[in-house]
């Protein structure tokens, strides 16, 4: 570990490559860590540094970056959380998927701060990590087993119980379905990189799964008592604002979204389902009928995940469905029976898949067909309301079978395929469907999702504070409030912290309290201003990365055509869009407070200012 680095770091990056079976180890400099804290600003450097800018997403030159953060293992709560990092088969940009669960705080304990593949291995194996290094374990009879199964044989294998933590990906990532996920399984509960294809780029590579073993390595906080005294004077407020998540997770928002008429139904054909329909996919009916137990993430207090058994469906102690993958797999598709709807998200998690991509996807196709742009013949499951065919499209897309096979590309390549203007029926940014949160109704959602580094992803721009009343229907300073979001959410997942604990108890914003905690865990003497540089710096990067790339301009800072062209057409939100005219006003003024030309790019005095010339 590089002298002057804090002791919260555990100071190396771990360089594994899968085409020599090799591994060499990289000390972490102070500068660096300083820079990008380590999580989402790490991986994003490493991201930059390592891929050519012309590599295809599920070419050997790309890398998967495991990163975790300062603060990971330390008393700021609910730091356990990790980050992956790599080039999306989805997008064609940067991007990164957090997860949680106890894998994170595992990492953290063998003294690497991020781990990176690079290459591919000759035959599917899985990457062994201890705080020595790394081997490749042969995994062919792993071959087309679930997510699960995978950890839980790995476990086995190892022969260390729960001191061996493993990310897995099924066979959706085997496949190469582009929405593949990774999917970590602990005695405590689940965490899922869900998002942008990690588990298609870990299935590329011939890489199975990645199993940690706990080392030695201890995060000692500079002042470790100011920081236990920071976090614990923010504990009764955590768990005040975080009572519907302890109760319900967060399917607890499926009823009061829906009564704002901004939940997405029938693929965006209308935002409100009745009042029936939504209670019976609620997180109220959820909780009173099939949760058995909650579940938490490693020194979390909130215990926002729940496990479900459905005995009906042959579903022990499965994950609850989030509130995204409730809109996703529920609402969007018009099916109300909750237990194919489990049963539809507990397969997603077994095979390995994104539920938002996958069912923004279906909910898409299935509009085209009934439209008449899809053939009968294509596919017997795609009638709005269908939902056995919701549970079969699951299996068919992650073994690639029939129209599953058009079905695993998403949406945007469906759509090219397809023709005859379905891409005005497309619900999605940069290539990534939108998440559950209204690009019509949620003004900061519009400008965020149009500039968000991920696409239709909701851990750039925040919805929290929209719902709120705040950016939701004004675009009023919104552009600055989407922007100064994607600050604080870069941040969060550089340290990493959880959102749903930030936002419950240390501040929506980048505030005085982030930078006292970081302060103390560090011993450094940042200002509040420049903690939400270090934001700001991490996100620039991103984008510098996808202009690179030429997937980021203002061109493709956009809208979909329902989004800009067909108001919401009924209920509490009634007449809510975005029309283009709206829209380029509010990129304008996005581009200036950024820093950032017409086109979109970080001008040469906003890279000197962030020191990323």
């Amino acid at each position: 570990m590089t002298a002057d680095l804090p002791s919260v770091y555990g100071g190396d990056v771990l360089h594994v490559d899968l085409d020599a079976g090799e591994h060499r180890i990289e000390s972490l400099d102070s500068k660096t860590a300083r820079r990008f804290l380590g999580g989402n600003g790490l991986a994003a450097k490493l991201v930059r540094d390592h891929v050519p800018t012309d590599a295809d997403p599920f070419d050997p030159e790309n890398v998967a970056v495991f990163a975790v953060g300062p603060m990971t293992a330390t008393p700021f709560q609910s730091t356990s959380r990790g980050v992956v990092g790599f080039v999306s088969p989805m997008t064609d940009g940067f991007f990164d998927s957090t997860f949680g669960g106890t894998f994170p705080a595992a990492q953290k304990s063998t003294g690497f701060d991020a781990i990176v593949l690079h290459g591919e291995a000759d035959e599917t194996v899985y990457v062994r990590v201890d705080e020595d290094g790394a081997s490749l374990e042969p995994a062919g009879e792993l071959s087309g087993k679930g997510t699960y199964d995978t950890c839980a044989e790995i476990r086995e294998r190892e022969g260390q119980g729960y001191d061996t933590h493993v990310v897995a990906a099924g066979p959706a990532g085997e496949n190469r379905v582009r929405y593949a996920c990774l999917l970590h399984d602990s005695e405590r509960r689940e965490g899922v990189a869900g998002r942008g294809g990690s588990g298609a780029v870990l299935g590329s590579k011939n890489v199975k799964a990645v199993a940690v073993r706990e080392g030695d390595f201890q995060a000692e906080p500079e002042n470790e008592g100011e920081l236990r005294d920071l976090a614990t004077g923010r504990m009764g407020e955590l768990m005040q604002e975080t009572e519907m998540l302890q109760t319900h997770g967060t399917a607890g928002l499926v009823n009061p979204v829906n009564e704002m008429g901004k939940l997405g139904r029938r693929n965006l054909q209308s935002e409100q389902s009745g009042e029936a329909e939504a209670e019976a996919v609620s997180g109220e009916r959820i909780k009173e009928e099939f949760v058995v137990e909650d579940t938490t993430c490693t020194a979390c207090p909130v215990a926002c995940g729940k496990h479900v058994t459905v005995e009906s469906e042959g579903i022990t102690e499965g994950k609850i469905p989030e509130f995204e993958s409730l809109y996703a797999t529920s609402t969007m598709q018009e099916v109300f029976d909750v237990k194919r709807v489990m049963k539809a998200n507990d397969l997603c998690d077994r095979l390995g898949m994104d539920t938002i991509s996958f069912g923004v996807t279906v909910a898409f196709a299935r509009e085209c067909y009934e439209r008449g742009l899809v053939p009968d013949e294509a596919s017997p499951h795609l009638e709005f309301g269908d939902a056995d065919g919701l549970v079969d499209l699951a299996e068919q897309i992650a073994h690639r079978e029939d129209f599953g096979d058009d079905l695993a590309e998403g949406s945007f390549r469906l759509a090219a395929d397809v023709g005859d203007g379905a891409d005005e029926l497309l619900y999605g940014v940069k290539g990534l469907e939108i998440a559950a949160h209204s690009a019509r109704g949620l003004k900061g959602m519009s400008i965020g999702y149009a500039t968000a580094t991920r696409g239709g992803s909701h851990h750039d721009t925040r919805p929290t504070l929209q719902y709120q009343g705040e950016h939701d229907e004004t675009t009023e300073g919104t552009p600055e409030f989407a922007a100064r979001s994607q600050h604080f959410t870069a941040l969060g997942d550089s340290l990493t912290q959880c959102r749903f604990v930030s936002e419950g108890g240390w501040g929506k914003y980048v505030n005085d309290r982030y930078r006292d905690a970081i302060n103390a865990a560090t011993d450094w003497d940042l200002t509040t201003e420049e903690v939400e540089e270090i934001g700001e710096r991490v996100y620039n990067l991103e984008r510098l990365i996808n202009v690179e790339r030429g997937v980021a301009s203002a061109e493709t800072d956009t809208l979909p055509h329902r989004v800009q062209h067909e108001a919401i057409p009924d209920g509490p939100a009634e007449g809510m869009y975005c029309p283009p005219e709206e829209l380029d006003e509010m990129l304008e003024r996005y581009y200036e407070f950024r820093g950032w030309d017409a086109a979109g790019e970080p001008t040469s005095e906003t890279l000197d200012r962030l020191e990323l010339a």
